[in-house]
């Protein structure tokens, strides 16, 4: 099995992870390698809701064009609740692996299905509790996975837009994604 390395940068706005992955991507990061992980919206809103129409998904609330844009990018996506954090979207790469979590059982101890992929990508303890206490306060998690030279130059690209945090984690060997992929809510 392939090996992989992960970058994950932490964003305080939408703008900025967004802003992120539109660079990775015009540096010729394939989407099958990149997710991005947040909130579906602000505790504070009163009208949130999204429904899902084919492959495209619609998101009421101020992030939903962030989050309906790039829906359909992704090759996939899932809308979890995670204990003490809430309602959380992840697309992409990250997707697949809480996904093939929640189908082979792999949660333990309490442990959320994102923190569960998170694990499984290499990503130590206590480095999954502080990417979750970030989410809890409305920030975002940009990622992405590959070779360690590949990494190296996603970590330099996502420097570019100041993230809060920026780590790399020495991966495990690479999971297979799971073969679908759930709709949102599914």
């Amino acid at each position: 099995m392939e090996r992989n390395d992960s970058v994950i940068a932490v964003f305080a706005e939408h703008s900025a992870a967004e802003t992120a992955i539109k660079k990775l991507i015009a540096a010729g990061f394939e989407m099958k390698n990149l997710s991005v992980v947040g909130k579906g919206y602000h505790t504070d809103e009163k009208v949130v809701g999204f429904y899902n129409s084919g492959d495209r998904i619609k998101f009421w609330g101020t992030r939903g064009a962030f989050w309906g844009g790039f829906w359909g990018l992704f090759l996939g996506g899932l809308f979890i609740s995670v204990p003490a954090v809430g309602q959380v979207v992840v697309l992409g790469y990250l997707a697949s692996i809480a996904i093939a979590a929640i189908e082979n059982a792999v949660l333990v101890g309490g442990v959320s299905a994102l923190a569960a992929a998170l694990y499984s990508i290499g990503v130590p303890k206590d480095s999954v509790i502080q990417y979750e206490t970030a989410l809890k306060a409305d920030s975002f998690l940009v990622m992405a996975h590959g070779t360690a030279e590949e990494v190296a130059r996603a970590k330099a690209i996502l420097g570019t837009v100041k993230p809060s945090r920026i780590d790399v984690h020495t991966g495990v060997a690479a999971a297979e994604p799971a073969d679908v992929l759930v709709p949102a809510g599914g």
